[in-house]
């Protein structure tokens, strides 16, 4: 996971997008987005552009083509070359997959009583879950990590 945002139960994940992003353009080079119905909106086909980012976002049934001109290029690519857009939309299986590993290896509950202990609980989980991916990609792929280190708040 390249970045998280817990929220309460009845927060809207559409709002997230444009800080997750944010934060994962910082470390990485991003090219693309996808993301399922919710995060469907003109607002983050535009932070998409602002970024380089091609958003193969899932359209609501009712869309239609008209908006900024970021959004009518992706409705057309999803009307007219549905296989090839479904193909880059299907990664996000990617991220139901990670959901699933870490509830698998690290419980899908948390112990902790406090709102804030329980966000630390599942921060905690998530980079162990992102420890036990990098040392077995280290050891599958026979890649020698370098680590570089970074003062405390920087």
């Amino acid at each position: 996971m390249t970045a998280v945002e817990i929220k309460d139960r009845h927060a809207a994940d559409t709002r997230e997008l444009p800080h997750l992003l944010h934060i994962t353009a910082e470390n990485f080079n991003v090219r693309e987005i996808s993301a399922h119905k919710a995060y469907s909106s003109h607002a983050n086909f535009d932070f998409a552009r602002q970024y380089g980012v091609t958003p193969y976002i899932a359209f609501r049934a009712n869309t239609t083509g008209r908006g900024p001109s970021l959004w009518e290029k992706m409705f057309h690519h999803f009307s007219l070359h549905r296989a090839d857009f479904l193909a880059h939309y299907h990664k996000r299986s990617n991220v139901e997959s990670t959901f699933s590993m870490i509830k698998a290896k690290f419980r899908d509950h948390v112990r902790s009583k406090t709102a804030v202990a329980m966000v630390n609980e599942v921060l905690c989980k998530i980079i162990c879950h992102n420890i036990c991916v990098l040392i077995q990609e280290m050891n599958e792929l026979g890649i020698d990590a370098v680590f570089a280190s970074h003062p405390i708040g920087k």
